[in-house]
């Protein structure tokens, strides 16, 4: 049986004109494991209670507030915010926060965000506490083996998420993971999935597809 639940009604189907996505900030928060320094990251159980993607498992993130700021910098102040509010733990002031990514939620979806996802090293010894209501459970995982749980539908994951995972997996440890953040210049290119098919039968492609969709 899958893991994934029914949508939340935030993930309606839009086929009107598209809803502007709002800027959102999450963090992929990173450690070394104990039992031979290996890569792991935190994960984060949406409640059942969301109306957006509830009981996915997700890294912690929202939409930026007012108060966060604007351009970069407010996206990684709203990161750290995130952070703190739905996990418990907070950064140093002075912590490298690195853009892996930016993704725009599709077209075709109602609730849509234009989301930036950071690298950050776990504060030593930090404690993760999910607030309970926006997040009801965590887990410190290996990127590669959240990838082969998703597989299995021992996970649910949703797409942008275990497309990190996946970018991820092939890291040893957290530093080769920012070493290569740093190094790509594409990082923050915006990546707009599409969905192509039907109601009944439909699949996700990426603008290097062969059958992404022009315009």
């Amino acid at each position: 049986m899958s893991p994934f639940p029914e949508p939340g009604e935030a993930e309606a189907v839009n086929l009107g004109t598209p809803t502007v996505p709002r800027p959102a900030a999450t963090v992929v928060l990173m450690r070394d494991s104990a039992d031979g320094g290996t890569l792991e990251v935190l994960l984060l159980r949406r409640s059942a209670e969301s109306k957006f993607m509830p009981n996915v498992w997700v890294f912690p993130g929202g939409s930026l507030d007012a108060e966060d700021g604007e351009g970069e910098e407010g996206l990684r102040a709203c990161a750290r915010r995130e952070l703190a509010e739905e996990a418990g733990v907070e950064l140093h002031p002075e912590a490298e926060i690195v853009t892996l990514s930016r993704w725009v939620t599709p077209e075709v979806v109602q609730t849509r965000f234009d989301t930036w996802f950071f690298l950050a090293q776990a504060p030593h010894g930090a404690s993760v506490q999910p607030d309970g209501y926006e997040m009801t459970a965590a887990m410190w995982i290996n990127p590669a083996a959240a990838v082969e749980q998703s597989e299995r539908e021992e996970l649910a994951i949703v797409f942008p998420t275990l497309r990190q995972l996946e970018a991820l997996a092939h890291h040893p440890h957290s530093q080769a993971a920012l070493d290569a953040a740093l190094a790509d210049r594409a990082a923050a290119t915006p990546i707009l999935p599409k969905v192509i098919g039907d109601l009944e039968e439909w699949r996700v492609v990426l603008p290097d597809d062969p059958d992404y969709p022009a315009g």
